[in-house]
């Protein structure tokens, strides 16, 4: 099933790639949740679903929560009157200005397929300022809402850091990473879908913490660019690389196929070098 998010890195298109190198495990771990489609496409006993955007976790906690309602109030808002310019701009004020849960939650779907290219991105002052996108007659995710609501019993859903998140892990768990990606150039850059950035010191970070859960038993896999950044930072994990399609890109011009790899830090990779001298 697709997400019912348009997200910039979705999952979806690799998914049979990323299961094929996913462990088995009691609980899927996700410490970038984005927009869920490796949750949506696997069959693990339970989730642990987390995200540094609190906008996201929190319309995610109201679909897990009210379900056919919530979807229903999310429609209201997909109306040819709501489907222009002026519109579009003024529910983006309202969305970064109100203090009314429910409704922001709501107003993030309304954007996310209002907006151009579904783009997630926020100002320094933590503000949604993506401009609006023009279409014809953007698409109401109802089936793909439902599914994943449905679905959503097995998850708790948690607005954390990945750190924070990474140390919840347990034996038995598995835990998958879709980090912001490296750059592959200076303006190829997706790492402001939260306020916070997320750079170079983050990517070493984060390959110390899937380490880490590794030497201790628990299986980490990463996405990211295969970049020489990456192969050095991922060098105690087992990778593969391959072509990817590119579905969002800010230049039209640019769409097309960049080499991704998938890291696997096995469970039980105490005994592996440190990768690209991160201890």
């Amino acid at each position: 099933m697709k997400p019912f998010l348009k997200w910039a890195g979705n999952k979806y298109q690799i998914i049979n790639r990323i299961r094929e190198q996913l462990p088995p495990g009691k609980r899927l771990i996700e410490p970038f949740a984005g927009s869920a489609a490796v949750f949506l496409n696997t069959d693990y006993p339970a989730y642990l679903l987390c995200d540094n955007n609190q906008d996201l976790i929190n319309l995610y906690r109201y679909l897990q929560k009210d379900g056919p309602r919530f979807i229903e109030y999310c429609k209201t808002y997909f109306v040819p009157e709501n489907n222009n310019r002026e519109r579009y701009y003024e529910l983006r004020q309202e969305f970064n200005m109100t203090e009314n849960r429910r409704k922001k939650a709501a107003l993030f779907v309304y954007l996310n397929r209002h907006c151009y290219n579904g783009l997630c991105r926020y100002n320094s002052s933590g503000r949604f300022n993506t401009p609006f996108g023009r279409y014809r007659k953007p698409y109401f995710p109802e089936r793909e809402m439902l599914f994943f609501w449905k679905k959503a019993r097995r998850a708790v859903f948690l607005c954390l850091d990945f750190r924070e998140s990474m140390a919840m892990a347990e034996p038995g768990d598995v835990v998958y990473c879709d980090p912001p990606y490296v750059p592959l150039s200076c303006t190829a850059n997706f790492t402001s879908y939260s306020s916070e950035g997320f750079g170079p010191e983050e990517q070493r970070d984060l390959a110390r913490e899937a380490e880490r859960l590794a030497a201790r038993g628990i299986p980490v896999l990463l996405s990211n660019h295969d970049t020489e950044f990456t192969r050095t930072v991922y060098a105690s994990a087992q990778i593969i690389s391959f072509g990817v399609q590119r579905s969002i890109s800010c230049d039209g011009r640019n769409r097309g196929r960049a080499a991704e790899v998938l890291a696997l830090f096995k469970a039980g990779g105490a005994g592996l070098p440190q990768a690209g001298g991160l201890s």
